[in-house]
């Protein structure tokens, strides 16, 4: 049913709690689990320059080595929980709108199942910030498995 089972990270406990869900899945069905880190450039153009926004979406991180670096701990830690469970893995690290990178790589990779955290916010909380999640769920054909982080504690 599921060979392909992404969960788009960003390192927040949000997103952690997302992981064990998306493991168990996966070692019930033999599934591959892709983590996925999108460096949000939208919220960083407010703070850095056009020529850093491009380096950034081309892989070149150059004196902004601290985001690869929290881009490669939030994969890091899908990565190793998965391999601790003996399940095959996959890190990748993108730049640009979430909700628009997780949708082509749903489509690129052949994902089967999305498996996301959610803070659960309603109302006038959630239509000021936005919800990665809640896009995502707009922009994809596939399964996605919503976690609330406040249900997990």
């Amino acid at each position: 049913m599921y060979d392909q089972i992404l969960v788009p990270t960003d390192g927040s406990d949000t997103a952690e709690a997302a992981v064990e869900h998306a493991l168990d899945l996966a070692e019930q069905y033999g599934a591959t689990v892709h983590a996925l880190y999108v460096v949000d450039t939208d919220s960083m153009s407010l703070s850095l320059g056009g020529e850093q926004l491009d380096r950034i979406e081309q892989g070149r991180y150059g004196e902004m080595e601290e985001v690869r670096e929290r881009a490669d701990r939030a994969t890091g830690y899908v990565a190793d929980r998965a391999r601790d469970r003996g399940l095959e893995t996959v890190e990748h690290v993108s730049a640009g709108k979430p909700h628009s990178l997780i949708a082509n790589y749903i489509d690129d990779q052949d994902v089967d199942l999305v498996v996301m955290g959610s803070h659960g916010r309603s109302g006038i909380r959630r239509a000021l910030l936005g919800s990665v999640t809640e896009r995502t769920l707009r922009s994809t054909h596939v399964p996605v498995l919503v976690v609330d982080v406040e249900d997990t504690d």
